[in-house]
């Protein structure tokens, strides 16, 4: 016990430690608060598209003299503007958003080609680096942990009415296409936060798995919302240590800890749902 309390003390006393810690809290909390909504508003594609994006603009961040998370969420923030635009329709649409994604890669291509320079941080892009997140990236990230949550202190109660009786929200005057584009700006920014951590092939394992794992398990906001952080935040923390401690990537342990926790709730949901008290409930309800 006590070697094992002074392995946690040696962790936290290297900063890349320390910032890893804080990246990885920031992009949890961000993730998993929009990553609710996009289940919510089964609009899990078109966050999957937007993520694609990213990659193309942090691959064409270099041939303009950006920043890669600039490159991401400019070019995010664009195209989840012009899909807010088209439609409800056109942001859940398989067709549309797939052929999207699949230009998006290729442009990212076409700008690694043009910029081979940059063609050795195509991985960083592609699955993160947590453990290499410096002091100004954090600085970035807590601009856009404080941007989302405002964002999403103002649209809330829109966004939910909005999510969960649309027809109703519209005859009350409320503009879905609006709330859309305000929505799908939010998840352009969490995706910027979350692929600093996971990368943008991985960026689902924060926005969508603890969302999923709490929806699987309970449909009341509040309750939903609190789980969905604590799995986001858990799977985090433990990704990094077990990282630490094993030295293999930090985002196969976030992402392996995530598809396990979505597999345990979903077992717990069917079991629930299996029980005889259960169905009577149901029935007399």
């Amino acid at each position: 016990m006590i070697e094992l309390i002074k392995a946690f003390q040696e962790m936290f006393a290297y900063d890349f430690m320390r910032n890893a810690f804080m990246a990885g809290t920031l992009a949890a909390v961000v993730s998993a608060i929009i990553g609710y909504f996009i289940v919510l508003r089964s609009q899990n594609f078109a966050g999957h598209a937007l993520s694609h994006i990213a990659f193309a603009g942090a691959a064409g961040a270099g041939l303009v003299g950006l920043s890669p998370p600039t490159g991401q969420l400019v070019l995010t923030l664009l195209a989840a503007i012009g899909m807010g635009v088209m439609g409800e329709r056109a942001s859940k649409s398989d067709v549309a958003i797939g052929i999207m994604l699949a230009f998006s890669l290729g442009l990212g291509i076409l700008f690694l080609h043009f910029y081979t320079n940059y063609a050795g941080q195509a991985m960083t892009i592609l699955f993160g680096d947590l453990l290499g997140v410096s002091e100004k990236l954090i600085r970035t990230m807590i601009v856009y942990f404080i941007i989302s949550l405002a964002g999403i202190a103002i649209i809330g109660k829109r966004l939910l009415f909005t999510s969960l009786e649309p027809e109703l929200a519209e005859a009350k005057g409320i503009s879905l296409r609006l709330i859309s584009i305000l929505f799908l700006m939010l998840v352009a920014i969490a995706i910027a936060e979350a692929s600093q951590v996971v990368g943008i092939l991985l960026v689902f394992t924060l926005l969508v798995g603890p969302a999923a794992s709490a929806l699987s398990c309970t449909h009341f906001f509040w309750s939903g919302m609190g789980l969905s952080l604590f799995i986001g935040i858990l799977t985090v923390w433990i990704g990094i240590i077990l990282a630490y401690f094993t030295n293999w990537p930090v985002t196969f342990w976030i992402s392996t800890l995530s598809f396990f926790c979505y597999l345990c709730f979903r077992n717990i949901h069917m079991r629930i749902h299996r029980m005889p008290l259960y169905k009577n409930t149901t029935r007399t309800s």
